[in-house]
């Protein structure tokens, strides 16, 4: 084997719910007969892994735990049954990390709903780390002339938004109201609703979330932090006023779910993305009936949608705004991240890991 496996690594560990991680040297995992060892070279952080670590979520969660589940890096080892990638290609690990795919909803390419995945950073150890394991059959075999800190938000950030633009409906020409656009899910669902060739209402707050979001395209910026009507204001932004063709919900917090219906056009499609921890989806029953609204969530992708979003981005039509820190930063970063507290993060953080 030309890379050698060192028997301990560094790694950010959450040991109790709440936090904080710790930076530690835990061993290094090997692979079993279906898996894959990728040595991670740059992983980003995601609201989700915010939530990991708090337990905000109802899902049984693996303590001691090793966060993260957008890393991009190198295959060192491989099982004996490993198939589709080899020692030394480029790959991602995805939320996504393993599925049984043999269940019904496996077969019918939904592996995100299968009973049995395992979740990166969350039931299984994610890529906060040197070295992960991952499914050969799950792991995303990455273009080897593409830069691995800039493609690492695409593997969780940009498949989800992707696969929530699949699932809206929405055609070419028509127009999304992305909530949160200036998010590390919002900078990216604005470059690929505009690759996807539709027109975006950027939804966000602040003054530097507004350039950002200018910059990469889209048409009208609504500050709801100086707004006197959002409602107004979003549908004035659409053709003729109607409202938006579908809308995007990424934000971490509860209000902008009740107010969707308000500005979604008739027979619009409003698709659920962000999990605000104990939030609820509360719509006026006669304007949703009378118009015809179609109100769904939407999951990670599954694996055609995680190599259609790398795609995009291989091919040059994906830009993910990031900002670079160390692996031994992620405490501040989670700070940051905290929207009760913070919530000033415009793109994306990626962290270095050290060799």
């Amino acid at each position: 084997m030309a890379h050698s496996i060192p028997k301990m690594q560094w790694a950010q560990v959450v040991e109790k719910k709440g936090g904080p991680p710790i930076y530690k040297q835990i061993p290094v995992p090997t692979p079993g007969p279906d898996e894959v060892l990728v040595k991670v070279k740059y992983t980003g952080v995601c609201h989700t892994d915010l939530h990991a670590m708090k337990g905000d979520w109802p899902l049984p969660l693996k303590l001691p735990l090793v966060g993260g589940h957008e890393g991009a890096g190198i295959v060192v080892a491989k099982g004996d049954l490993a198939q589709g990638i080899e020692i030394g290609d480029h790959a991602g690990i995805k939320w996504l990390n393993s599925s049984c795919l043999t269940c019904e909803f496996c077969k019918t390419a939904d592996e995100p709903l299968c009973t049995e995945a395992q979740l990166s950073g969350y039931t299984v150890d994610g890529t906060f780390q040197q070295y992960v394991i991952g499914k050969a059959a799950h792991v995303t075999k990455l273009p080897d002339n593409v830069a691995l800190d800039a493609i690492a938000p695409i593997l969780c950030a940009g498949i989800t938004v992707y696969k929530g633009l699949k699932e809206s409906g929405a055609r070419p020409g028509q127009t999304v109201a992305i909530v949160g656009a200036g998010g590390g899910l919002g900078s990216l669902a604005q470059q690929y609703a505009k690759a996807m060739g539709l027109r975006v209402i950027a939804i966000d707050g602040g003054d530097e979330k507004r350039a950002m979001c200018e910059k990469l395209g889209s048409e009208v910026y609504v500050d709801f932090t100086k707004s006197k009507d959002l409602v107004a204001d979003v549908k004035a932004a659409t053709p003729e006023g109607l409202g938006a063709h579908a809308v995007l919900l990424l934000a971490v917090s509860e209000k902008p779910f009740q107010q969707a219906v308000a500005y979604a056009r008739s027979r619009g499609s409003i698709v659920a993305i962000g999990l605000p921890a104990n939030a609820f989806l509360k719509a006026p029953v006669f304007e949703t009936v009378v118009k015809m609204i179609n109100i769904k969530g939407s999951y990670v992708g599954n694996r055609q949608d995680g190599v259609e979003a790398v795609d995009f981005f291989a091919r040059g039509l994906i830009n993910a705004p990031f900002k670079t820190a160390p692996l031994e930063d992620l405490p501040k970063i989670f700070e940051l991240m905290d929207f009760t507290e913070h919530g000033k993060i415009a793109g994306r953080y990626v962290l270095e890991i050290p060799e």
